[in-house]
């Protein structure tokens, strides 16, 4: 009898990998063992495809807004994402379960002392943001017509230097606003961690996805 393969994981390289990989032992998967950001203990490691001590499951590192894309298409089998990053995706995935880490917040932001007025009156802000679908689409159902500066990096900065009016971009504690001068707005969307899985893979893999969900589900916590 042909052993079963493992399920493949698509995990976002950094923080939330370590924290995914700290949940899945937890639920008694072998994630442990892989060291910061996902990567192997051995020095300079740089494998992207890792196996699980366990052998139960096979790790996809990838860049964190990439892992709906390797689970869209059937790369992976399931992943754990960022809220904020499965929704800006828009990818077709099923999400069977929220977990109890990665929590933030995504928020509109502005100068701290800026005049205290509706957001409505902003007429056509224009804002800076890595997150266009979502930025986009809530100030259009507020019938803003925003004027998007998508950026990689270094949001906060935007407002300082006249490059936009407001910035949409994922906050914690809001030590690092505060630090320069901005203050939360509006909150767009409560994020945190979430599993999403492939659609033939929950169908074709049934069994395997289920068991995993219910030994997430059983981590005190969820």
């Amino acid at each position: 009898m042909t052993e079963a393969a493992p399920l493949t994981v698509a995990l976002p390289k950094g923080r939330l990998a370590d924290d995914a990989l700290r949940f899945l032992a937890l639920a008694g998967y072998g994630g442990d063992g892989m060291g910061e950001g996902g990567r192997q203990h051995a020095p300079g490691a740089r494998k992207l495809v890792v196996p699980s001590p366990d052998g139960r499951l096979r790790f996809i590192l990838a860049k964190p807004a990439d892992v709906p894309i390797f689970v869209e298409y059937g790369a992976a089998d399931v992943g754990i994402a960022g809220l904020d990053v499965v929704r800006e995706a828009a990818r077709d995935v099923y999400e069977p379960l929220l977990l109890p880490f990665g929590h933030c917040r995504l928020v509109v932001a502005g100068k701290a002392d800026r005049p205290d007025r509706p957001l409505r009156l902003e007429r056509s802000p224009r804002v800076a943001t890595k997150f266009p679908r979502l930025t986009e689409a809530f100030f259009r159902k507020r019938g803003l017509a925003p004027e998007l500066i998508v950026m990689s990096g270094s949001v906060e900065l935007a407002p300082l230097v006249g490059l936009a009016d407001l910035i949409v971009d994922l906050v914690q504690t809001g030590t690092t606003l505060k630090e320069n001068g901005l203050a939360e707005l509006r909150v767009i969307l409560e994020c945190q961690a979430v599993l999403i899985a492939n659609r033939a893979s929950y169908r074709l893999r049934a069994a395997e996805i289920r068991a995993l969900v219910d030994a997430l589900t059983r981590v005190p916590g969820v």
